[in-house]
């Protein structure tokens, strides 16, 4: 059932490198009437999908993949004039100096907690 909170179906980037983490976060978007525009694992793969010039509105994106950052992945979604969430399992604390001030995610969440951080941006 949609979120009746958020305006409209949104299209989200899902960068996460726990494959079971990933289904489970692809699932929930389903099931808040979102769809996955596309999913990575790794840095590289995801920057290869940003610069492909893939059509999303939101991308979710995991803190820390892999023992990498995410923030070149950060800034390349906003240098698209997209939006995004950071998940972290480390709070705060977690998020990269340059985006300590954005809304993020902290892991494990609900639904509903995605619904209202997809609202937020």
């Amino acid at each position: 059932m949609p979120d009746p909170g958020s305006t409209r179906p949104l299209s989200v980037l899902v960068v996460e490198d726990e494959v079971m983490i990933r289904m489970l976060l692809a699932e929930m978007l389903a099931e808040l009437g979102h769809s996955v525009a596309g999913e990575a694992g790794q840095v590289d793969e995801a920057l290869a999908l940003v610069g492909s010039g893939l059509e999303f509105d939101v991308a979710i994106l995991d803190v820390n993949l892999d023992g990498k950052t995410a923030e070149p992945i950060a800034l390349a979604v906003e240098e698209r004039g997209r939006k995004f969430l950071l998940a972290t399992g480390y709070g705060a604390s977690g998020l990269p100096d340059a985006f300590k001030d954005r809304p993020f995610l902290q892991k494990p969440f609900a639904a509903a907690t995605l619904a209202k951080a997809l609202a937020s941006v």
